[in-house]
């Protein structure tokens, strides 16, 4: 099941850090969240044919220290993701080290440098899929996104290269596919994003093989 991600605080950046902070997890909100089948949330999103102009990376603004806490969303989706205490980078909030999972191809790693953040619903896939309409502070809401964990996730390097900007018509992970198009689903109804007639049949036929659970979500909230 998917939960929502906390934010990491802060106090102030030293060379100490306290522990129980860098731990990462979903925790607290999630165990009292509501949860759905991503079916269900799939039958509500809107069919429409993608619109593929001017897309500019630039006009989302990914990358922000959104609590001005010397944290970039890099470090804040690392810190929240890592399962044992990060390492920072000296005078920094840059992380260093930690042990990640990266859901895409099912392998774990200790250095962060070889991590990208990757969004799961791709800016320019969010772009075509309604975002264009969007004013300048939501682009840079979806971007930065730390309300819902799975808009956002610490994945190889690899992985994420193949993924870049496919949706599931054009690409699924090799690990972890019902997981995959359960949180796409989820992200997409949370941003009010449509999907395309070719997306929804292919992830109609990857939860076609999954269990009840393994499409069970955290209701995502509306952003």
């Amino acid at each position: 099941m998917t939960s929502p991600r906390a934010p990491f605080v802060r106090v102030a950046l030293t060379a100490v850090l306290v522990p129980a902070l860098l731990v990462g997890a979903h925790p607290d909100a999630a165990s009292a969240a509501s949860t759905v089948n991503a079916s269900t949330l799939l039958n509500t999103l809107p069919v429409k044919a993608e619109n593929t102009s001017k897309y500019d990376r630039s006009l989302f603004n990914y990358g922000i220290d959104a609590d001005k806490d010397g944290c970039n969303t890099r470090a804040e989706v690392l810190m929240a993701e890592s399962k044992k205490n990060v390492t920072h980078a000296k005078s920094s909030c840059t992380v260093k080290t930690g042990r990640w999972h990266s859901q895409y191809d099912g392998r774990t790693y200790t250095d962060a440098s070889k991590l990208e953040i990757d969004h799961l619903v791709a800016l320019s896939e969010a772009w075509d899929s309604g975002a264009q309409k969007w004013s300048a502070s939501r682009r840079q809401k979806f971007a930065n996104d730390l309300g819902y964990a799975w808009t956002l996730n610490a994945v190889s390097t690899a992985s994420n290269q193949a993924k870049v900007d496919k949706d599931p018509a054009q690409w699924l992970p090799a690990k972890n596919r019902c997981q995959y198009v359960a949180e796409w689903v989820a992200v997409k109804y949370r941003w009010s994003l449509a999907i395309d007639a070719a997306e929804k049949t292919a992830i109609q036929k990857a939860m076609k093989g999954c269990t009840a659970a393994s499409l069970t979500v955290t209701a995502p909230k509306k952003a």
